[in-house]
């Protein structure tokens, strides 16, 4: 999709905040500082509209991104981050099932695991999670410019066999630097709002 409008329209932790025109809804999910806001800004071609931290945990609410007036973008808090309390972490898990499970305009879940390295218990889990509700998803590997070209499908092997890879669903190799996977992400959004392509 080729992306002109785009609005970070709210941040919530509520399904009373949630936004209210049914729109489809594709949520992004993984560990602190694994590369959603890198991922979020590379989908709309922006440099720094979603804000990239390189301090894990700064997401702490479901941010709403709406795009082309055609879909949202819902950034969930990232989990992991062993700095942030107990009680927060719990209170971040409670926010992200009760969205994942209870949305109905959700359409898709991507789940972002760091490349290069094996899935964490938290991205298995995660993974497994969808998989039990039923919520198709794209594994994306991110940060794959810090890996050479030629290990690529060595990586995906480890992490779809860590996951138990469902091949129903679609995995992708992402940089945010070279833009690789950028428009197959793309078409997995497409085809699950059910929006044409304007790439």
């Amino acid at each position: 999709m080729e992306v002109h409008e785009v609005e970070m329209v709210m941040s919530a932790v509520a399904a009373s905040q949630y936004p209210t025109d049914q729109l489809p809804e594709i949520a992004l999910s993984g560990r602190s500082n694994v590369g959603k806001s890198s991922l979020i800004n590379k989908l709309i071609n922006r440099k720094s509209y979603a804000r990239t931290s390189s301090k894990p945990g700064k997401t702490q609410t479901l941010n709403f991104y709406r795009v082309e007036n055609e879909l949202y973008f819902v950034d969930v808090p990232g989990y992991g981050y062993a700095k942030v309390s107990k009680k927060q972490r719990e209170k971040f898990g409670q926010i992200i099932e009760a969205y994942l499970t209870n949305r109905d305009n959700l359409r898709g879940l991507i789940s972002l695991i760091d490349g290069r390295h094996e899935p964490t218990d938290d991205d298995i889990a995660m993974y497994v999670f969808a998989k039990y509700y039923d919520i198709p998803v794209l594994v994306v590997a991110t940060k794959m410019d810090k890996i050479s070209t030629g290990k690529w499908n060595r990586q995906e092997k480890i992490i779809k066999e860590a996951l138990d890879f469902n091949p129903v669903d679609k995995f992708v190799c992402f940089s945010a630097l070279t833009g690789a996977g950028k428009d197959t992400v793309w078409e997995w959004i497409e085809q699950q709002c059910d929006i044409g392509g304007r790439r």
